[in-house]
């Protein structure tokens, strides 16, 4: 395709990628007076990056609030952050991100974005996540509308192609809108473009072949392109490249954008085999919220990408349903069949779970220590026999949300380059630079909040640029 070329009037700021962590940007810049322009590689829509499929963001606080039950103090975050991280984090950024935590809640409030109780089976989530009434269309659709009453002008189907920096500060960037290549020259810019997921070479370049199995929860417009410059201008980076956000989904879900209906919360509560009917780690290791983002990554290591969760009828209600129905069979070497694995080897595995099976009382929303015993791996809670048909199964692929390698950046925002010295009119924000504080792991809802806190510190520094 040959581009047309253009020169467009400068702006104060650009910020590329118009998610929760860009709208958070663009709005606090345009509220200190910046003429901000917002630059979105999806059509109208499909905007907001994977915000559109997020439900609630994780928030500390003093006392109960309206949707908040308790209290969740700002240390008992940071101690669910840095076991689900094994330490693996920034923690003067981490701290950051906790202590503005409920000040974002605020600021959300009355920003339009309307919140309610945590919804029904979402396990334990009561008194630390805020959720959206309306979810992340919701939350994005009032963000949108005080962004465009403050004047903010958003391009969309607008791909940034190159930053343009003179020694290290950035002057300009190229995008392409419908094959019109267009310059812009502006005073700073706030990159929250997200992640790399749906590049599909970037990932076979470091996975292999088994990228070729995992599925794409949000978005398929994160291609990269702007982390990819940054490493071009010779940024400094956070994290592993193999290390994201790697979800347990419903095999049948979609290559791209299935969203967080089809993710399954059921492993706690059964096992979990893979395709030789062997099980592969401790299903009840902790609350599913500070685990559910490890499996992805499990299941990525298993023989064609592939695993099943298994049930059975006692603990139906319990989880919330996948969007996909539950594949049903009366006794286990039926349901094997239906799940094409062997059934014999799947009978043994139950049979041998069941036996390590202890007495005790099982209690769904708390660490019950009802544990196996004699068995590895073991089953650390909730380890109930599975004896009671009808029996039910789901399948899993890795259902990728967001990857952790990105930028690093300092207490606001620069990005930094590999000197050790920030770009002074660089910024970054959401999951571009999220692996600063999630080095391995994930705790429900913290994605939104780095993005909400960061987008905040980013629109206000860069307007500090002006």
């Amino acid at each position: 395709m040959t581009l047309t070329k253009s020169v467009q009037q400068k702006a104060d700021i650009i910020v590329v990628g118009a998610g929760h962590a860009g709208l958070c940007a663009a709005i606090t810049a345009a509220e200190s007076g910046a003429a901000v322009l917002l630059l979105e590689v999806s059509p109208k829509a499909m905007r907001g990056g994977n915000s559109r499929h997020t439900r609630n963001l994780r928030v500390a606080h003093q006392a109960p609030t309206a949707t908040l039950d308790g209290a969740y103090s700002e240390a008992e975050y940071l101690q669910d952050l840095l076991t689900v991280t094994s330490g693996n984090t920034n923690q003067a950024l981490a701290s950051i991100m906790i202590t503005e935590s409920e000040a974002l809640l605020t600021w959300l409030g009355a920003h339009g974005v309307t919140f309610q109780k945590a919804i029904s089976g979402s396990l334990n989530l009561e008194k630390t996540n805020a959720f959206f009434l309306g979810g992340g269309k919701a939350l994005l659709n009032s963000l949108y509308h005080r962004a465009e009453a403050l004047g903010v002008d958003i391009r969309y189907e607008t791909e940034v192609l190159q930053l343009k920096l003179c020694d290290d500060r950035f002057k300009a960037l190229s995008c392409d809108h419908r094959g019109q290549r267009t310059y812009i020259p502006a005073d700073a810019v706030i990159l929250t473009s997200g992640g790399f997921q749906a590049n599909e070479d970037w990932m076979r370049s470091i996975w292999g072949k088994a990228a070729d199995n995992f599925l794409i929860r949000g978005t398929p417009y994160n291609k990269g392109l702007p982390l990819k410059d940054m490493i071009r201008h010779k940024a400094r980076l956070t994290g592993d490249a193999k290390q994201c956000h790697a979800v347990a989904i419903d095999a049948r879900a979609p290559k791209y954008d299935g969203g967080i209906v089809s993710r399954l919360d059921c492993v706690s509560y059964g096992i979990v085999v893979n395709n030789k009917a062997l099980r592969f780690y401790d299903e009840g290791e902790d609350y599913w919220p500070k685990r559910y983002a490890i499996w992805g990554r499990l299941v990525a290591q298993q023989p064609e990408q592939i695993a099943f969760a298994i049930l059975d009828s006692k603990t139906v209600g319990l989880y919330m349903p996948s969007v996909y129905p539950p594949i049903v069979a009366n006794d286990i070497k039926t349901l094997a069949g239906l799940l094409d694995i062997d059934p014999f080897a799947l009978q043994a595995t139950i049979n041998h779970f069941n036996h390590s099976t202890c007495s005790g009382e099982f209690q769904a929303k708390t660490l019950d220590g009802l544990a196996t015993q004699n068995i590895e791996p073991r089953k650390s809670n909730w380890a109930l026999p599975l004896d009671t048909p009808p029996y039910i199964a789901f399948p899993l692929k890795p259902g990728i949300t967001f990857t952790y390698l990105g930028l690093e950046v300092n207490s606001t925002a620069n990005a930094i380059g590999q000197s050790g010295k920030p770009f002074p009119n660089i910024f970054a924000a959401g999951e571009i630079m999220a692996g600063n504080i999630l080095g391995q792991g994930y705790c429900a809802g913290t994605g939104m909040t780095i993005g909400g806190v960061f987008g905040r510190i980013a629109g206000r520094e860069a307007a500090a640029c002006l």
